[in-house]
């Protein structure tokens, strides 16, 4: 979704801890993650291009909200993908 001056309604995806996530990349997307249900710390990764890399990954504690990008296209790729280790993960890719 496109960020607006005007504001637009968020909507999330719940994560799926078998398949891998995939957004479009522009270099000017983000992700909005959430550990929505989950009392223990959860994680996120990311691979680039599907090949595996030496893991980046970020650790949210229950209810905690962060906001990750934009990812540079040359690094990334056009097609960013994203792991989550539980469903309690919610996602919500943005472009700003």
């Amino acid at each position: 979704m496109q960020a607006t001056r005007s504001g637009v309604a968020l909507a999330s995806t719940t994560g799926d801890p078998v398949n891998s996530h995939h957004v479009t990349n522009d270099g000017r997307t983000g992700v909005i993650v959430e550990n929505s249900v989950s009392t223990v710390a959860r994680t996120v990764s990311r691979t680039v291009d599907g090949f595996a890399v030496t893991p980046r990954t970020e650790t949210l504690a229950v209810g905690e909200k962060q906001l990750f990008g934009p990812f540079d296209v040359n690094e990334y790729g056009g097609r960013l993908l994203v792991d989550v280790d539980h469903a309690g993960l919610k996602l919500t890719p943005i472009r700003i």
